[in-house]
């Protein structure tokens, strides 16, 4: 890491950590408080007058109820992410930055759920879908439910489950973590 970059991350943090203080609504006196620090200590982190030290950022970074990663993470240049499209399969698929174990997943859906267990699956995981456009129906164990735009679901993927559509195409955005994505991935590979 060069000198310029160091101190445009110096500058970053210091500026976080201030824009965090005020959002929570905390004077110097009261931050300074939470972190075990004297106020006129604060002051000096959040102006430059003062070198950070690590031992400070992770208290600070409690304080202001955030992580260290958060609190020195480097302003990202590529905020514009393209989906990686699988035409075989109607779907689109973003990875999340904010969590790497997660991964985000745009599909359309034509056909209805396939009738009986022998379509379900389950896995290790957990999934998050909302439906964007249409009615999806959802095979969740021995129940099927109906979800309509603009409503989501939530479930263990250890739950037999599987999805499809009801009434002609739905587009549903589903968020699978870590585990849930592997125990998809085998079906979704193009």
């Amino acid at each position: 890491m060069t000198q310029e970059t160091t101190g445009d991350l110096d500058g970053l943090v210091r500026a976080r950590i201030r824009a965090l203080r005020l959002a929570q609504g905390w004077s110097l006196d009261e931050l300074a408080v939470r972190a075990r620090l004297s106020p006129s200590t604060l002051s000096r982190i959040e102006t430059g007058r003062r070198r950070l030290a690590l031992d400070q950022l992770v208290t600070l970074a409690r304080a202001l109820d955030t992580s260290l990663d958060q609190l020195v993470e480097t302003a990202a240049d590529d905020v514009i992410s393209s989906p990686v499209s699988y035409a075989a399969h109607q779907r689109m698929q973003w990875r999340v930055r904010a969590d790497p174990g997660l991964t985000v997943v745009r599909q359309r859906l034509t056909d209805p759920p396939p009738v009986g267990p022998a379509g379900m699956r389950a896995h290790p995981g957990r999934e998050w879908l909302v439906v964007l456009a249409g009615t999806a129906v959802l095979l969740l164990g021995d129940r099927r439910l109906r979800v309509e735009t603009n409503q989501a679901a939530e479930f263990p993927t250890m739950l037999p489950h599987a999805l499809g559509a009801e009434g002609g195409p739905c587009d549903v955005l589903g968020i699978f973590d870590r585990d849930a994505r592997r125990g998809h991935a085998d079906r979704a590979a193009p």
